[in-house]
């Protein structure tokens, strides 16, 4: 079996529990908290989702390019270029969109903020569970 393929595999499936989570749990008690204190909640969310996320992106990320220089030869290209897509997707999101919802959420809260915050990480859910499924299949067909 194709450790690197694993490994990205097991990465971005504690991706999709960790970013299924955030949808349904965490951004909802995001919006929440941040009505009674604002700085304090955006802060700790930050702070702490970072110990999880960060490693787990980082792996993706490194597996992401070792599969497109060197993918099993049971994985097409097009699955190993649609999971980086996909992981591009992602990252994307989170850079462009949801980094800055965070910092203005930081700044004081906002229900539209928060309201975007929520619609716009579907972009993350979708993209790190339709990653998630690519790579499962690439591992059944090793």
């Amino acid at each position: 079996m194709n450790a690197v393929l694993v490994a990205s595999a097991a990465a971005t499936w504690a991706m999709v529990g960790v970013i299924w989570m955030v949808q349904l749990l965490q951004y909802p008690m995001l919006a929440r908290a941040s009505e009674l204190e604002p700085r304090l909640a955006a802060a700790e969310h930050a702070r702490r989702i970072s110990w999880i996320v960060g490693p787990l992106m980082a792996v993706e990320g490194v597996t992401a390019l070792i599969l497109l220089a060197d993918r099993p030869e049971t994985m097409s290209a097009a699955a190993a270029w649609g999971a980086a897509a996909l992981l591009g997707v992602a990252l994307g999101s989170t850079a462009l969109i949801q980094v800055p919802l965070h910092a203005a959420l930081g700044a004081g809260h906002d229900g539209d903020v928060c309201r975007r915050l929520i619609r716009s990480n579907w972009i993350r859910t979708v993209a790190w569970t339709s990653r998630g499924i690519v790579l499962a299949v690439a591992l059944i067909d090793l």
